[in-house]
């Protein structure tokens, strides 16, 4: 059953009529603002969890991969820097 502004309504005036204007008002604010079909269940919290750890574990290894590159692309470009250097030297010597 979905929950309307009206049955919200007029379970406040209900309140109001046992409890007292304050206490009514007081309860009333600790209901969700909308129906407790959109509000979000621990299991809703527990595979979100597990898709953002998904996507933690998929970043990581993207990152590590790009990094391992760009290690071994630097390796490779000082060594023919190096090696360029040295025909230098030789050519000039």
């Amino acid at each position: 059953m979905a929950i309307t502004e009206q049955n919200r309504h007029q379970l406040y005036t209900r309140l109001e009529e046992i409890l007292g204007r304050e206490e009514a008002t007081v309860l009333m604010e600790h209901l969700p603002p909308v129906g407790w079909a959109d509000v979000a269940t621990r299991r809703d919290l527990e595979i979100l969890e597990t898709r953002i750890e998904a996507l933690d574990a998929r970043f990581e290894a993207r990152l590590e991969r790009g990094l391992r590159e760009l290690q071994r692309n630097l390796m490779f470009g000082f060594l023919a820097a190096q090696t360029a250097f040295v025909g230098v030297v030789l050519a000039v010597g």
